[in-house]
């Protein structure tokens, strides 16, 4: 017998203006564990706190980069120059020993310094606790190509030190807000958090080819993280401070301006708000650069030279000459510009051509049929600014015109496989950036269906695949076999499984399309292996094995950015027809 309800009750009424929710999909992984990864955790789905479970994440991953920190890094024992391990080593001696305004101007043949601010900042930091430990790991001129084997524990143990202090903390942070915005279950976020760190590309290249990649990339999760949350300032300052530690982060610049300039314009102009951005962002830029300022001041009042190799009279800026004929050379105020000149030239150095070294991009792909070295250089830099400019504006128009949090992994990969793509300068450890924010769709709806992770595995397969010829010349084949078959087994990938394809309720010829293109170049990918390692290549072209490489890679590239791009368009719902007395979710 039903109750009657009591004479003071009010039954709640239904909101008029309520929004119309559209219900997600079942989530993935609710009966049985369908891939070896979700199979080890099945255990702690009955933990009713991440707190439990985390620590043991965190554990597993850390010994995972510490285990691969006991291989060989880039340029050990490989005179002249010794790779990037010294390059690293090499900035934590300059900025402990030498004045700020000599940072950017000291020996430029050695490693000289071609980083943002904050990496010097971070160097000296480094620099000042190791010398604490032994000074010969940084004493000027006579540590170069030092591969002292207590020094390299310091400088494996300073990477993990400093992704667990900024990149960590931000993809647990960042997993838990993006899955809680469809409702994902605590446990798969768990699921997708040991996937998200375990990727191979980013524990190959920081913690065994050895660089500080994580710490941009956590400042950038850090400012992703903080658009989910609504919190746009601190989404500004986070971003600056990735940008202040490596230049790479302007391959999401224009997602991130795009985002925040469509979060004031949408649904309705909030001026304060977007005043409030701008003046966040400047002020962060400002106290970025203010150590460079008022060192250099400092320096210039001690009579501290910044170019004191150099006799006679000062040499004319490297970029941005005609300053000078405005400017009082004399003024106390002319090292600061200079300074600041020859620190923006350092950073984006133009000069070096469209690229390199050859990386799985298209320029590179293209110089196989044209020799694009032949054009001038201006006219390629036209070229490369066009082409990177018409990849990148579909996803910041999607992002502007509808500035929703459920879409920002996929306008951030896309914004970055466009400059991966077509921009100028890229090297193959760059394809980190495109990968970072579509490794976290694993987090998102549907992330650990089949889908999701068999585009987001294959991404990351093709990635770090592409960036075996980089990692062989420094003898770092077995740390790459493990690593990458371990991943590929944990998320049910190819080659070890093909549990990744094939799901009900969707689209049969959609999948099998899938199926058959990512079937081919992952056979491709391994018949490549085989013909590198038995086959030597032809002596009138010796780079064959890395041309193909390069080909293969670039081809894979931009099929995940088009899939980026659909995704953008299905999950924006532009052509989907909502239904009757609807309205948008503002968010």
């Amino acid at each position: 017998m039903a109750s009657t309800p009591s004479p003071g009750h009010k039954p709640r009424r239904k909101n008029k203006n309520a929004t119309h929710v559209v219900h997600a999909k079942p989530e993935a992984l609710i009966r049985t564990p369908s891939f070896p990864l979700a199979a080890f955790l099945w255990p702690a789905r009955s933990s009713l706190s991440q707190w439990e479970v985390l620590p043991l994440i965190l554990m597993i991953v850390g010994l995972f980069r510490w285990a691969a920190g006991l291989w060989g890094y880039s340029g050990f024992k490989k005179p002249p120059m010794f790779g990037d391990y010294e390059a690293q080593r090499h900035w934590m001696e300059i900025t402990t020993h030498l004045p700020i305004s000599q940072w950017y101007f000291h020996d430029l043949q050695w490693w000289g310094l071609d980083y943002p601010p904050l990496t010097a900042y971070h160097s000296w930091l480094l620099g000042k606790v190791g010398s604490m430990i032994d000074p010969s790991w940084f004493a000027l001129f006579t540590s170069r190509g030092s591969d002292d084997l207590n020094l390299k524990v310091f400088m494996r143990g300073s990477v993990i030190v400093s992704e667990y202090l900024i990149y960590i903390p931000a993809a647990v942070i960042f997993v838990r807000r993006y899955s809680r915005l469809f409702g994902v279950a605590q446990w798969t976020a768990s699921v997708a958090l040991v996937a998200i760190l375990m990727q191979p590309a980013t524990i190959l290249i920081d913690h065994v080819h050895f660089q500080y990649n994580t710490v941009m990339l956590g400042f950038v999760l850090a400012s992703m993280s903080s658009m989910v949350a609504g919190r746009f300032m601190w989404a500004s300052i986070f971003f600056v401070a990735a940008l202040g530690f490596k230049q790479m982060a302007l391959y999401y610049a224009p997602a991130v301006f795009a985002f925040l300039l469509g979060s004031c314009t949408f649904p309705r102009i909030n001026i304060g708000r977007l005043m409030g951005i701008a003046a966040v962002t400047l002020a962060s830029f400002a106290v970025l650069v203010l150590p460079i300022i008022l060192g250099t001041l400092y320096d210039a009042s001690r009579g501290i030279d910044s170019r004191p190799d150099l006799d006679g009279p000062r040499p004319p800026l490297p970029i941005l000459a005609f300053l000078a004929d405005y400017l009082d050379t004399e003024a106390f105020y002319y090292p600061v510009v200079e300074q600041m000149v020859q620190m923006v030239h350092r950073i984006f150095p133009f000069a070096r051509g469209l690229f390199e070294d050859k990386v799985a991009n298209f320029w590179c792909a293209a110089n196989v049929v044209i020799k694009l070295k032949q054009y001038p250089t201006e006219l390629l830099q036209r070229a490369s600014l066009a082409a990177t400019l018409a990849s990148i504006t579909p996803p910041c128009l999607f992002v502007f015109f509808q500035p929703r949090k459920e879409i920002l992994p996929y306008a951030f990969s896309a914004t970055a496989w466009g400059f991966f793509l077509f921009s100028y300068q890229v090297h193959e450890k760059s394809a980190l950036l495109p990968l970072m924010p579509m490794t976290m769709l694993l987090a998102g709806q549907q992330g650990l269906g089949k889908e999701v992770r068999s585009w987001v595995g294959f991404a990351n397969l093709v990635g770090v695949w592409t960036m075996f010829p980089l990692l062989q010349r420094v003898d770092l084949r077995i740390p790459y076999a493990v690593l990458t078959l371990l991943w590929a087994y944990l998320l049910g990938l190819p080659p070890v499984s093909t549990s990744a394809y094939f799901e009900e309720r969707q689209n049969i010829w959609t999948q099998w399309m899938t199926a058959i293109v990512h079937a081919a170049f992952y056979a491709a990918m391994g018949v490549w292996h085989i013909l590198d390692l038995l086959v030597a290549p032809p002596p009138d072209k010796p780079d064959l094995w890395v041309v193909a490489n390069v080909g293969i890679g670039a081809a894979g590239f931009a099929l995940c950015y088009l899939w980026c791009i659909w995704k953008l368009v299905e999950e924006s719902g532009i052509f989907r027809q909502r239904p009757p007395g609807s309205k948008v979710k503002k968010t």
